[in-house]
C-alpha cells in the first residue's frame, strides 16, 4: 500500500516563509556581532547608532541606514522624527565593504519576510490561499 501525502499550498508556502525567516535570524544575529558589536564599541559612532526602542533594535537601524539609499536616509534624517534613525554618513566611514552588503542581505531578507508573513496571513485569513 502506498501512503501518499499532500501538502496543501498554504502549508508549502508557510514553510518556505519559516525558512526565509530562519535565515533572516541567522542574518540578524551575524551582523549584530559582526558589525554593530564593533560600532557600539567606536566612541565617534556608538551614540550615533539611532533610537533603541528594543534590545536590539539598533542593529536593525544601522541596517538599514546602510541598505537604504543614502539620498533617502539623509531626508529622513532632516524630519523631526530623525532621531530614530543612525547616521548614514558616519557608519558608512566606520563599516567596511562587508559590512555594508551583509547589511544589505540583512535588512531586505528581514523586510521582505516580514512582508511574506503578513501577505500569507492575509491569504489565508481571506480564504484566498487553502
Amino acid at each position: 500500500m502506498k501512503l501518499v501525502t499532500q501538502m496543501n499550498n498554504a502549508t508549502l508556502s508557510l514553510g518556505i516563509i519559516l525558512g526565509c525567516t530562519i535565515i533572516s535570524w541567522i542574518l540578524f544575529i551575524l551582523f549584530g556581532q559582526l558589525t554593530v558589536k564593533k560600532l557600539r564599541k567606536n566612541p565617534e559612532a556608538k551614540h550615533e547608532l539611532g533610537m533603541e526602542l528594543v534590545s536590539g533594535w539598533d542593529i536593525i537601524n544601522v541596517a538599514q541606514s546602510l541598505a537604504l539609499p543614502i539620498t533617502l536616509i539623509r531626508k529622513f534624517k532632516k524630519t523631526q522624527m530623525s532621531f530614530f534613525y543612525s547616521d548614514a554618513d558616519l557608519l558608512i566611514k566606520h563599516t567596511s565593504k562587508f559590512d555594508r552588503i551583509l547589511a544589505k542581505v540583512f535588512y531586505w531578507t528581514f523586510t521582505i519576510t516580514g512582508i511574506l508573513i503578513l501577505t500569507w496571513v492575509c491569504l489565508v485569513t481571506t480564504g484566498l490561499l487553502k
